[in-house]
């Protein structure tokens, strides 16, 4: 494994004390899986265990993936295709821009090749004539969808209920291919439901895609998830002064740095739906963090690095 870590789990459970939801008589619990491992945190590890284990059965020594050009899917394939001894190629949205950026500057590191499809393309990635192109370019591979999505993939999501000892009610996750949502959700004991947030805007054929995805996973959709779209915050890697208060304010109370892709507008729909009285008095909530923020930027009060 070239001295790197294996991935840990199953990943802690931490309890978040905070006035404004305990006057709404809510709990909230972080299952922090942003600890599983530096490289390949969270539902990035959860999704790409099975698919790994594919590969090799398949035998194939290069995984093939997509995503943008500051996509953590693509950081976290590299990551694995290191620790594991694969070769991996990564199939980016858009033209070349050098020097690269940190996230793929760490994919080359790590021993990725990259590729470039411009977005019409891209558009048509998984299609015959694309997948075909690039075989002709890089030989066999083991195709892994954008972010992981697929059967394999939402299976390995819906191990995690199972791993939170405590009695809960409400299970949350941030959404951006809906893959997490299904697997969590198809994980659930009864009486026990799911919610995932956005954040892409006009994220309404996310529930088309979670049906989808649980029915090729499990072959029917379970039927208890639900999603708040209303906290994109303008779209995908967009944010508002509103958010980035937000996410000073939750570190200076609780220590903790929000990523402002995901995890702080997940933590701000929860807030928002507590003081909305979404949650009944007594609701248990445990929240998903697959990441945290390597720097938490200025802070809008003052204009200084926070921490």
């Amino acid at each position: 494994m070239g001295g790197f870590p294996l991935p840990a789990l199953p990943s802690p459970l931490e309890e978040i004390a905070d006035a404004r939801l305990g006057a709404r008589g809510v709990r909230l619990l972080l299952k922090r899986d942003d600890l599983i491992h530096r490289d390949i945190p969270g539902n990035k590890w959860r999704k790409l265990r099975g698919n790994l284990d594919e590969a090799r059965r398949l035998g194939h020594d290069t995984l093939l993936t997509f995503g943008g050009a500051y996509s953590n899917h693509i950081r976290a394939v590299a990551a694995a295709g290191r620790l594991f001894g694969l070769r991996t190629v990564g199939v980016i949205r858009g033209e070349e821009h050098l020097p690269l950026n940190p996230t793929l500057r760490f994919a080359v590191d790590a021993g990725m090749r990259l590729a470039y499809l411009d977005r019409t393309s891209y558009r048509a990635k998984t299609s015959a004539a694309v997948v075909e192109r690039l075989s002709a370019e890089f030989g066999a591979f083991y195709l892994l969808p954008e972010g992981g999505s697929n059967a394999l993939g939402v299976r390995g999501c819906a191990a995690l209920p199972a791993e939170i000892d405590r009695p809960f009610d409400v299970l949350c996750c941030s959404c951006g291919t809906g893959g997490t949502l299904a697997g969590l959700a198809a994980g659930l004991a009864p009486g026990q439901r799911a919610l995932g947030v956005p954040v892409l805007r006009g994220a309404g054929f996310l529930a088309d895609d979670v049906d989808a995805l649980q029915r090729a996973a499990f072959g029917a959709n379970s039927g208890n998830w639900t999603m708040a779209y209303d906290f994109h915050f303008g779209g995908y890697a967009r944010s508002t002064p509103e958010l980035g208060r937000f996410i000073v304010d939750f570190h200076d109370r609780h220590g903790l740095g929000l990523e402002p892709v995901y995890e702080a507008k997940l933590l701000y729909a929860l807030f928002a739906l507590a003081e909305a009285d979404a949650f009944a008095p007594g609701t248990t909530v445990v929240a998903v963090l697959n990441a945290v923020a390597d720097g938490l930027g200025p802070d809008p009060r003052t204009g200084n690095a926070i921490g």
